[in-house]
């Protein structure tokens, strides 16, 4: 009677650990959860015009999957626009907190006259990566260039005033070849592909993937034809309160 009353107290025993042990990781998970839950609404949300993916970029891609901007309370929500004059549109409108663009989106803003205008407050790149593209796989001279119809994206933005600085530093006058304004940024590769122009004036990835493909080959880079540029800046109009403020 004695032995089995022993096992019987055993089994209360066990039973009682077995619901505190229970009870503890109910506890740790339910604080864990309010934890994250407390985090997650703390953490302020920024929607981010991006006017391009590019591997030049690639910190800010990594610092969002590793969670770093959520470490620093920013629930950062990035939004591919294509073109720095829709990233300025996007940010005056509101739809946006922050702009990532070239500097001369604030610049035509501001000549425009427009109240409540861009502010440009961070410099994110010194150069990136411009290309002069050919279908013909052969020596490249500048000089090639002349006479030629050559896509260079908007007239007005980073790419097209960009390659028209590496044109003059090459020693060729805008009148010596035809320049093609007409097909936005994103549209280059594919309308150049598809028999647009003698040459176009790509980015990174667009101009080596479509090498590796045998679609197109890369004649030069523009780093010999010009120094440090703040290609890509971030804009906003929010800043206009923080200074103000």
């Amino acid at each position: 009677m004695e032995q089995k009353g022993g096992i019987c107290l055993k089994k209360i025993l066990l039973k009682i650990l077995i619901g505190i042990l229970i009870v503890v990781l109910i506890l740790v998970g339910y604080n864990k959860w309010n934890n994250n839950k407390s985090g997650a609404d703390n953490l302020v949300h920024v929607k981010l015009a991006e006017v391009t993916h590019s591997a030049f970029y690639a910190p800010l891609y990594v610092s969002m999957e590793n969670g770093y901007f959520k470490e620093e309370g920013i629930d950062l929500e990035l939004i591919l626009t294509s073109g720095a004059d829709k990233v300025a549109a996007a940010v005056l409108s509101g739809d946006v907190h922050i702009g990532f663009a070239g500097p001369e989106s604030a610049i035509y803003v501001y000549n425009g006259g427009e109240e409540n205008y861009l502010i440009t407050f961070a410099g994110l790149t010194k150069r990136d990566g411009q290309f002069i593209v050919s279908k013909d796989d052969k020596e490249f001279d500048w000089n090639d260039l002349k006479g030629k119809e050559i896509l260079v994206g908007r007239k007005g933005g980073m790419p097209a005033l960009n390659f028209l600085n590496a044109l003059k530093n090459a020693g060729i006058g805008e009148d010596e070849v035809n320049l093609n304004y007409s097909v936005e940024f994103a549209a280059l590769a594919g309308s150049y592909i598809s028999g647009v122009g003698d040459f176009v004036n790509l980015f990174e990835l667009n101009a080596s993937i479509r090498s590796l493909l045998k679609l197109i080959h890369i004649m030069d880079n523009f780093k010999l034809f010009y120094r440090f540029i703040p290609f890509i800046s971030s804009v906003s109009v929010l800043l206009i309160i923080v200074i103000s403020g």
